[in-house]
């Protein structure tokens, strides 16, 4: 498995619309201006898989940045605490 096309968008988030912490992230993201791609794995559920063999977690949200695997919105804030995520997220504009 692969994530899709990383010229489309440097940043993905798969989520879930009933996830508070997936609100979360992609809210941090946004104030960030960062362009992103979300995978909601309820209205694909065959993307779960993909996110789950990417990842080797089963929990939303799962964030890449530049096919980095960052984890969930505690990794992303925290790298955003630390000034790392301005700097990733430049990379990718």
């Amino acid at each position: 498995m692969s994530l899709p096309d990383p010229s489309a968008s440097h940043v993905i988030v798969f989520s879930s619309p009933f996830c508070g912490y997936c609100a979360a992230a992609k809210r941090l993201l946004m104030n960030k201006n960062a362009d992103f791609i979300e995978i909601n794995i309820l209205s694909s559920p065959e993307r779960r898989q993909e996110m789950i063999d990417l990842s080797g977690r089963r929990s939303v949200p799962q964030i890449f940045v530049g096919g980095r695997h960052i984890g969930g919105y505690t990794e992303l804030s925290a790298l955003d605490a630390s000034g790392e995520l301005d700097a990733l997220l430049a990379d990718g504009r």
